[in-house]
């Protein structure tokens, strides 16, 4: 176990920015991040169910639901594996927190706080390689802020490489600290940030009581365990896409058609050989090389019928081989 907790565990991850004892660690955080847009200066921790959850992905999944002192609500979230329709998931978190604002009457005109969600994701988004992606809604011509009552901030921590010597900004030096911190000995920038003295008594290890230390015990466990099954889960789905992708091949090129010679052929003998079996444009050759064909075909457990039908040798002719 490290010097201080790992933040990427649900336990870790309260710890430092979930609780009122640290909630100006999140306030310092957000204020960085907004650096040169608005200035928090305090918050109230919202009941995290008032948003949807899913308890099958809580050891990798998990959130803080807030507002501000002006009203704005902040949701931020962990996100230690990647997901299926994982943008539609963020704006849907997004439009219950808009929708919960309505009000019953006819005098209520609408009139919403903004909703922000900052999402620090363990992995990278599909066609998306740059560590802070900010989605907003504007107008699609002219890029105009249309209104700010909804914004999206995705983090990608596996696209921030930077060292501590090269961080230039106090929010780079938060993404750096935190990415980092489970193998940290020291508690960096403390000279440069005073908030991370603090940081460094609410992360400390040794500060955890019995139940404290415990609790996020079995915390790391829990998260250990599941991304153990989640890169299981990834290698064993490439060893299925490899193989569905080899019989999908064979299939591809089988019916592209084997004498017009195909370009992506079932393997590279196959194809060597139907290049020589033109060139020398003997009867015996190409009949040597269909059963050579053929034969492969059967090694690979292709069915006689669309071996005979590929390369027109009889069911007998087949079984022979």
């Amino acid at each position: 176990m490290g010097k201080y907790i790992n933040p990427f565990t649900d336990y870790g991850f309260k710890k430092i920015f979930g609780q009122e004892l640290s909630k100006d660690l999140l306030i310092d955080f957000l204020n960085d991040l907004l650096e040169g847009e608005r200035v928090i200066t305090d918050l109230t921790f919202l009941n995290n169910e008032q948003l949807p959850e899913w308890e099958d992905a809580r050891a990798l999944i998990y959130d803080i639901y807030c507002t501000t002192d002006t009203g704005e609500k902040i949701i931020v979230e962990m996100q230690n594996k990647s997901q299926i329709h994982f943008k539609e998931r963020a704006l849907f978190y997004l439009s219950h927190a808009v929708a919960r604002q309505g009000q019953v009457g006819c005098l209520w005109n609408f009139d919403i706080k903004a909703v922000y969600g900052v999402f620090f994701m363990n992995f990278l988004l599909k066609d998306n390689v740059q560590f802070r992606t900010d989605v907003i809604l504007a107008d699609r011509e002219t890029g105009k802020l249309f209104t700010d009552k909804m914004r999206q901030i995705f983090l990608a921590l596996p696209v921030f490489k930077k060292e501590e010597e090269d961080c230039e900004t106090n929010f780079e030096r938060w993404i750096y600290t935190l990415k980092n911190m489970e193998t940290l000995q020291r508690m960096p920038f403390k000279a440069r940030k005073a908030v991370f003295e603090k940081l460094e008594e609410i992360a400390s290890v040794s500060s955890l009581n019995e139940e404290e230390h415990e609790l996020y015990w079995k915390s790391l466990n829990a998260y250990r365990t599941a991304l153990s099954v989640h890169e299981a889960s990834i290698e064993e789905g490439k060893e299925i896409g490899l193989k569905i992708g080899i019989e999908k091949g064979i299939k591809q090129g089988i019916e592209q058609g084997i004498e017009q010679g195909i370009e992506q052929g079932i393997k590279q003998g196959i194809e060597q050989g139907i290049k020589q079996g033109i060139e020398q444009g003997r009867e015996e050759g190409k009949r040597q090389q269909t059963l050579s064909i053929a034969r492969t075909l059967k090694q690979n457990n292709i069915p006689p019928s669309i071996i005979a039908q590929s390369t027109g040798l009889s069911l007998e002719e087949i079984e022979a081989l």
